[in-house]
């Protein structure tokens, strides 16, 4: 029980998540370029352990100075924090995503996914350094034609983590905590 209070001291059941970084452009592309990367998310601890996320995703991927487009995806993934208690949490995450250009003319789903850590500064709040590998499953999104059935790319972003949430979870994790005061009652 102590060290699941430690989890809603550092933490809470909910975050909201705001990122920036860069995406490069996977596969046989001549001269990929980092390009800009934003991505908003809303996440859900399910356990201390286990979170859902659902972000928006906004990016642009660019090669040999003459191909930059800029794409969205919406992405919802599994996240599996390893050591959630410390302020020092290694994670990893993998989901399904769905990909478009801005204009929505071209679109596809994808599948992703990644690894990170998060520091937390302090309760509540947290700095997260991550890398995520995505695979589009539609040769529409590919930025030119070729053989290739699917397009593929990397997203690496810093971010920060802004939790709240878990005071009724941790008002419970209390009550079934042990004290001297329970344990001797006056009769």
């Amino acid at each position: 029980a102590y060290q699941k209070l430690a989890f809603y001291d550092l933490r809470g059941t909910n975050s909201v998540d705001v990122s920036f970084g860069s995406a490069l452009l996977g596969g046989d592309f001549p001269d990929p370029e980092f390009e800009f990367y934003l991505r908003l998310a809303y996440k859900r601890h399910v356990t201390e352990h286990l979170a859902l996320s659902l972000s928006f995703n906004r990016y642009n991927l660019a090669f040999n100075e003459v191909y930059n487009q800029a794409f969205m995806s919406f992405d919802f993934n599994l996240e599996y924090f390893m050591t959630p208690f410390n302020g020092v949490s290694p994670f990893v995450f993998a989901g399904y995503g769905y990909n478009a250009d801005s204009g929505f003319e071209t679109t596809g789903p994808k599948v992703q996914g990644g690894l990170g850590v998060e520091f937390m500064v302090v309760e509540k709040v947290g700095i997260k350094l991550f890398g995520e590998y995505n695979y589009v499953f539609s040769k529409e999104t590919s930025p030119i034609i070729n053989n290739e059935n699917s397009i593929n790319f990397l997203r690496l972003g810093l971010g920060v983590n802004l939790y709240f949430g878990g005071e009724k979870a941790k008002a419970k994790l209390q009550e079934q905590v042990e004290t001297v005061i329970k344990t001797n009652t006056i009769e």
